[in-house]
């Protein structure tokens, strides 16, 4: 399974370590709008540290002779009893070494660090912005191998006195580091893109510094991922791009954003285009279900599920606008609104950016999930024009300061720390290490841009929700030799999680009844559909005299291919063709033939959010589920506008009642 470098860590502090002062670090006003900034960069200023570089005929920098020291941030920062955070690095600390047994610093935080500091001088053209850009910079292309080989890739780790790290304990993929294509080559693309574009007039030296590096990642990454271009694979019967850096889309969406912003300001560099539309188009092809059907138009991040989303680095819609916008395309505007229009609220009526569907909702919500979607749905906004858009980009900003599962706000405007999660039963982890930092300074650099988008965020204190929910089939009456399965091998298939860790195994004649209520709502199955024909299972629901509606039925095999997927069976859910009638009170599934039932994912007929304001009136988004226009009684006075997937407005909305346009969305304030 696809992980994530973990929240906690152990070891003990260097000397070097030091706990942040809360008092004097307080938020900036922008200069041009005369209002008060939510982007405060002093957090991860004091996450910076020095670090001393000597060249070789590999690693070397931007005029190191006259420079051999740059800036890096230390990789976590532990949250101290008696307040502030102590900066920790990576594995465990060796006290003879002093080293760190993956490293203090690594390319990933550096890279994106970089880009809050680039965005946040192109916002205020702030001197020490650009200054610590440039530190950034340089520490970042010191790790990337100039020479040899691996020409173009970058190792991962660094020491505190300089030393790479290309093989950490655990080790990375791939091992040695810089050995191939990784997160971390397109995290340098992204930061070495948006560094050329902002920095190409005000020094073009260092400019052209950073460009020929980009063509060196470029040349990496056509000896690697994209020497497969137009090759595909098959995943559970679905074709994928082979040329996906790291097999994801999610991955590729990182170096799409850097390659994105330089071809916007030099259009005419044919191989930086080239990549940019081949990594594009992979990431658009991972583009899935749609209204009704799971995961409602999102893009898939990996090629070898096609039951697993994750919100940490779903970055696709944010990295797909902007270049739909520089090579045009209408599969690649498509599946950027798909994602931010039709999956996205979904996601917001459903708790928000749990850190993993698989296919149900999971894990810890994360800045790194919750700034793609805020990022997402603005740069939809930029690219479309749609006051939609800024709304429900101020909603999922609103994740930030009270709605999340705590119902504290994640991040301070007053010190610009950002906490490491919110856990699923709404424990905070109160650390505030640099990649979340980084991701709360890029959601709130976002926000900025878009004033009415950071007045609504910041308004919002809490959030109650109700849109999609699992109906375990373990809790269900089983009849006819249906008996509940504990897999042996864990709830992970290899592509998916089987909810609340077990599935009911249900024979020929056999039947589950579960308790189903929801008028209109619309169910999904959770089945594990696997090679050969294992029969038909039929799903009807009961009202309360017991009469039988039939909804639909769904095929318990005929998986043809499971292809790059490591499991056995497509475990997903499968729309049914009605949704449930007036008076339903249960779902009686059956069987003629071997069908392993997970669970049932019911979705009302309009979701919604109630997001709180304080002594406010309250925001409530409305998500249409079906492809009808639906009027639905309004939670909480106001008006706002109906709009369409795509970000169209489609007529206003008052209370008592809200319209809103089939598989669209409404606002409310």
């Amino acid at each position: 399974m696809i992980t994530r470098r973990t929240l906690l860590v152990s070891g003990t502090a260097t000397a070097a370590s030091l706990a942040l002062g809360v008092p004097g670090a307080q938020a900036t006003t922008d200069p041009a709008r005369g209002q008060r900034r939510l982007t405060n960069l002093a957090h991860l200023r004091w996450l910076l540290d020095d670090v001393p570089l000597a060249a070789t005929s590999t690693h070397t920098t931007y005029r190191i002779a006259e420079r051999p020291t740059a800036r890096a941030p230390w990789t976590y920062a532990n949250a101290v009893d008696t307040g502030g955070w102590t900066r920790v690095g990576g594995g465990i600390l060796d006290p003879v070494t002093g080293y760190w047994s993956q490293g203090a610093f690594n390319a990933d935080d550096t890279a994106r660090a970089a880009v809050v500091f680039v965005r946040d001088f192109v916002a205020t053209r702030d001197a020490g912005s650009r200054q610590d850009a440039i530190d950034l910079l340089r520490s970042l292309t010191f790790l990337q191998d100039a020479d040899g080989p691996n020409a173009g890739n970058i190792v991962l780790w660094q020491q505190t006195d300089g030393t790479l790290t290309p093989s950490a304990n655990p080790p990375d993929s791939p091992d040695p580091s810089d050995s191939g294509d990784s997160y971390w080559t397109c995290r340098l693309i992204w930061a070495l893109g948006e560094a050329y574009a902002a920095l190409r007039t005000t020094d073009p030296a260092f400019a052209g510094f950073l460009r020929d590096r980009l063509h060196l990642a470029i040349a990496a990454l056509n000896r690697g991922s994209l020497s497969r271009y137009g090759e595909w694979l098959v995943a559970d019967d679905v074709q994928v791009p082979a040329w996906l850096v790291t097999g994801g889309a999610d991955a590729s969406s990182e170096a799409c954003l850097g390659l994105a912003a330089y071809v916007a300001v030099e259009p005419k560099d044919w191989a930086a285009r080239s990549a940019l539309r081949k990594l594009a188009e992979g990431v658009a092809a991972m583009r899935s279900g749609g209204r009704g059907a799971w995961p409602f138009g999102a893009v898939l991040p990996w090629d070898a599920s096609q039951s697993f989303w994750h919100a940490w680095g779903g970055e696709a819609p944010q990295a797909l606008c902007p270049t739909a916008g520089v090579l045009g395309g209408p599969a690649l505007r498509a599946a950027a609104l798909s994602d931010a229009g039709q999956f996205t609220p979904v996601l917001l009526t459903s708790g928000g950016p749990y850190n993993a569907w698989t296919p149900v909702a999971g894990e810890a919500q994360i800045a790194y999930g919750a700034e793609g979607r805020v990022s997402g749905l603005l740069a939809a906004a930029d690219l479309t024009g749609s006051a939609g858009f800024v709304q429900l980009g101020g909603l999922a900003g609103g994740w930030f300061f009270g709605a999340n599962p705590s119902g504290r706000p994640t991040y301070d405007p007053a010190t610009g720390a950002t906490f490491d999660g919110v856990e699923f039963d709404g424990r905070i982890n109160a650390n505030s290490g640099a990649e979340s930092t980084i991701h709360g300074l890029l959601a709130m650099l976002a926000l900025d841009a878009h004033p009415a988008a950071a007045a609504l965020a910041s308004s919002i204190t809490g959030y109650t929700w109700s849109g999609l929910r699992v109906v375990e089939a373990e809790g269900g009456e089983l009849a006819g030799g249906a008996t509940v399965v504990t897999p042996p091998g864990g709830a992970w298939t290899g592509a998916a999680n089987w909810s609340g860790g077990t599935y009911v195994a249900v024979p020929a004649g056999g039947s589950v009844t579960l308790a189903v209520t929801g008028d209109a709502a619309y169910l999904q199955p959770i089945i594990n559909r696997r090679p050969g024909d294992l029969g038909v299972s039929r799903y009807s629901a009961v009202d309360g005299r017991g009469r039988r509606t039939l909804l639909g039925r769904l095929a318990n095999g005929g998986l043809r291919e499971t292809g790059t997927v490591q499991a056995d069976g497509l475990l997903r859910p499968f729309p049914l063709d009605r949704p449930l009638p007036r008076g339903t009170v249960a779902v009686l599934v059956e069987s003629d033939g071997d069908l392993q039932l997970d669970a049932m994912l019911v979705q009302p007929a309009v979701s919604t959010t109630v997001y709180a304001r304080g002594s406010r009136r309250p925001a409530v988004l409305y998500v249409n589920g079906s492809g009808r226009a639906t009027t639905t009684t309004a939670l909480a006075a106001g008006w706002g506008r109906t709009y369409a997937a795509n970000g169209t407005p489609r007529g206003t909305s008052r209370s008592p009642v809200v319209d809103v346009t089939g598989g669209g969305f409404a606002i409310t304030t």
